[in-house]
């Protein structure tokens, strides 16, 4: 399943939610972030109540600087639009669930 992507005028209001939202900051050109992708998107359909996007950090750089996004991939995980967790780099499938999972 594709995942939404969030642009600068659309991000606050997808992502101010009570629930647990994950934000995969990624570029095109990153090799990391090629070799993420597929995984957040697979976790995606295993997650109950935790929504997922991905942001473009070239396309939408205001987001990615007001979060200080200096290396990508990076995956954040907000509550009621509030940062509560970051992990910078690359992540296998299942760290992946743990990192969401240790923060529900």
């Amino acid at each position: 399943m594709e995942l939404e992507h969030l642009n600068d005028q659309n991000f606050a209001e997808k992502t101010n939610k009570d629930n647990l939202v994950l934000v995969d900051f990624f570029a095109t050109w990153c090799g990391p972030c090629q070799i993420l992708g597929p995984i957040v998107e697979n976790v995606s359909e295993e997650l109950e109540g935790v929504d997922v996007f991905k942001v473009d950090v070239d396309e939408c750089n205001q987001t990615a600087k007001n979060f200080g996004v200096m290396s990508i991939p990076t995956l954040v995980l907000l509550k009621n639009g509030q940062e509560i967790a970051r992990h910078i780099g690359l992540l296998n499938h299942d760290d992946l669930l743990d990192f969401v999972n240790q923060h529900k």
